[in-house]
């Protein structure tokens, strides 16, 4: 098994242990956080550094990969940030799925992406790199989920959709069959239902989800 190094040390970042866990194809060598986490543990998961380790780690282990296990916070740019960090040092990410998801055969998953447990990414969906599909989403059939997006915990994205890079779709959102958010980095709030295609970026809520505040 390849070492994994977990970057962010928060709860997602247990999320993404107990995937990685149950998946039982890595061994998590640790973990990396802010100075003042250094030496202490999550999970039993010693936090070995801060990101300025990154280029030393992969040195001495090119075998090992990395997760960002920082959480869409807002917005994904400190997620991006992190991840031009690892791949200006020569790193390279994991991708992981946890042993109760089911990602189809005839499904892409890009590297760095995540899926938790009881997500479905069904057949012919594209999911791009350093995606989170948290615990229970569902990606349906010839959808492509563009880099960097969190589909929250339930949502469901029905089939033939397309997610622009960077966007937020909340817990138990829904998107209609055949619809776009063309927004990147939009974020759609809890329970909202996109009905129609979102072309600007912003904040959007309710049923129809509509723009509460343009970004």
């Amino acid at each position: 098994m390849k070492p994994l190094i977990l970057i962010g040390g928060g709860g997602h970042c247990k999320s993404v242990i107990e995937a990685a866990e149950s998946a039982g194809a890595w061994k998590i060598a640790g973990i990396l956080d802010t100075p003042d986490k250094v030496g202490t543990d999550v999970l039993g998961y010693s936090v070995l550094g801060t990101d300025d380790d990154i280029p030393n780690l992969i040195a001495a282990n090119r075998d090992c990969r990395f997760v960002i296990t920082v959480g869409h916070i807002k917005t994904a740019a400190i997620r991006r940030q992190i991840a031009a960090r690892i791949l200006a040092a020569g790193g390279a990410f994991a991708t992981i799925v946890a042993s109760t998801a089911h990602v189809s055969r005839h499904a892409c998953l890009g590297a760095g992406t995540v899926v938790l447990h009881g997500a479905m990414v069904n057949a012919g969906a594209v999911v791009g790199e350093n995606c989170i599909i948290n615990t229970l989403a569902n990606i349906e059939h010839d959808t492509r989920v563009d880099d960097y997006c969190h589909i929250s915990t339930g949502a469901m994205v029905n089939g033939d959709c397309r997610i622009a890079p960077g966007v937020f779709l909340g817990s138990q959102s829904v998107m209609l069959n055949g619809i776009s958010i063309n927004a990147p980095d939009s974020i759609i709030a809890a329970g909202s239902f996109v009905r129609k295609t979102l072309k600007e970026p912003g904040i959007y809520a309710g049923n129809p989800a509509i723009l509460m505040k343009r970004l």
